[in-house]
């Protein structure tokens, strides 16, 4: 697990990615395919830590969702930064 972590730091949607297609934790935690391909392309942090902290009694309950809030808070900044570094780049 923290060799995923490692990974991701450098390539989160392509750890998602293969999350997805070599796992089970992205099709227990989600229904239908949209969700994930979504997170896939604009949410990978988020994605990623909502099906590792899937389970199949409860789903993601109490404390957990204050780390699925973090990977949210973690792909605003990661899109932000991106935003800014275009802009600063015309300038």
């Amino acid at each position: 697990m923290c060799l995923l972590f490692i990974a991701a730091l450098f390539a989160p949607r392509l750890v998602f990615a293969l999350m997805w297609i070599f796992g089970n934790d992205v099709d227990a935690a989600f229904d239908t395919w949209l969700w994930p391909l979504l997170l896939l392309l604009f949410l990978p942090w988020t994605g990623i830590m909502y099906s590792l902290l899937w389970s199949p009694v409860v789903g993601v309950d109490g404390a957990e969702w204050i780390l699925v809030a973090i990977a949210v808070l973690v792909d605003i900044l990661s899109w932000a930064s991106r935003m800014a570094k275009s802009r600063s780049s015309y300038a």
